[in-house]
């Protein structure tokens, strides 16, 4: 089966084996992307992770990830992955098998052909550096997107990478390539890793306190407080709590709580303190039916003070001077009937009591 032609020109397609209704990645137009972020005032594959120069921030990672990249070069670039075992991804990894590493003869000849605008050229130095997305890819699975979409990410990256290239700097393409591809694989993370959306600056900051967790825990026997991660990360102490607290995965209500297909959802287990047990239920009723039956022995109007006055019948209670006003009453006249009718149902009550414990 040969290969299908690859469209670089379309960056939200980089590769045919993985089609986005499958992989369910999001991608985009990184030229539109541009003249957003333009209007905002951001670079949107700016620094990400640590910044610097791509050509020598990258050159320990390109370097490791190559490796690790030429190792596959015989057959598949990795393992499938349980999250992947789908046709479309060892199709995809069948595929760029195919495609020889380069030589840095290689990747200058074909970068030049490039800069001349040549799509062949590109379409060749993508499919031959495919191996160092997959690979770059594999370290940062279980951060919240998909082994597949990790890739899409990390091709988008890519393609960036080779319409940027400079070959006269003397750097090998893989030293530059990585930058890219981790700055588009990291900014994902981060953009679509979490269910609520985290923004870029504090997700670094998030970083710096997860780096400074790892360093006090290495250092000594204990858990660090939350004052040495602040002082460690060089931000206040609230700042951290609140950060600490954001960051907190989230689960989702309707997750299973068993392996059982028949078991309860989490959000099942989980009491709701607006709820009225069954118990408070049954003795409100009761309240309610025995105030009821004492209403019964009071005249009209003194029924009609208690009731607005108590907002009794699902009506707000009211204030002396509204009752006033609805019944047309004097103030006073008003407030001496409700002292009146009070002491009256207090009576009724306790023979009524009397006469149930009887």
């Amino acid at each position: 089966m040969s290969a299908p032609r690859l469209h670089v020109s379309d960056e939200e397609r980089v590769f045919p084996g993985l089609r986005r209704a499958e992989v369910g990645g999001a991608g985009g137009d990184l030229d539109h992307l541009e003249d957003v972020a333009a209007l905002a005032g951001e670079d949107p594959f700016g620094e990400f992770e640590g910044g610097g120069d791509p050509y020598e921030t990258a050159e320990v990672h390109a370097s490791e990830a190559a490796n690790d990249a030429a190792t596959g070069a015989a057959g598949p670039v990795v393992p499938l992955p349980s999250e992947g075992s789908i046709d479309s991804l060892q199709q995809f990894l069948d595929e760029i098998a195919k495609t020889p590493l380069l030589t840095a003869e290689q990747e200058v000849a074909l970068a030049k052909r490039i800069e001349r605008g040549d799509l062949a050229a590109k379409d060749h130095m993508i499919r031959a550096n495919i191996r160092l997305v997959v690979s770059i890819a594999k370290r940062h699975r279980n951060q919240g997107l998909p082994f597949l979409d990790l890739i899409q990410e990390g091709c988008i990256g890519l393609v960036r990478a080779v319409e940027k290239f400079d070959w006269r700097r003397g750097y090998k393409f893989s030293t530059y390539a990585t930058w890219w591809i981790r700055q588009a694989i990291a900014r994902a993370i981060a953009d679509k890793g979490r269910t609520i959306r985290i923004p870029i600056h504090v997700d670094n900051v998030l970083k710096r306190l997860d780096g400074a967790r790892r360093k006090l825990e290495a250092s000594g026997e204990r858990e660090p407080t939350i004052e040495e991660l602040a002082a460690e990360a060089g931000i206040e102490v609230a700042e951290a709590e609140l950060l600490l607290r954001a960051s907190q995965p989230l689960v989702s209500l309707d997750k299973p709580v068993g392996d059982d297909g028949d078991s309860a959802e989490f959000g099942e287990l989980i009491a709701d303190e607006h709820a009225i047990s069954p118990l408070e239920a049954a003795a409100t009723e009761f309240t309610r039916e025995r105030v009821a039956r004492l209403l019964e022995n009071l005249s009209y109007r003194e029924r009609r003070v208690i009731e607005l006055r108590f907002g009794i019948g699902g009506q707000e209670p009211r204030t002396v001077e509204q009752v006033a006003r609805t019944l047309r009453m004097p103030r006073e006249r008003v407030r001496r009937l409700e002292e009146q009718t009070l002491r009256k149902l207090s009576s009724l009550a306790e023979a009524q009591a009397l006469r149930d414990a009887a």
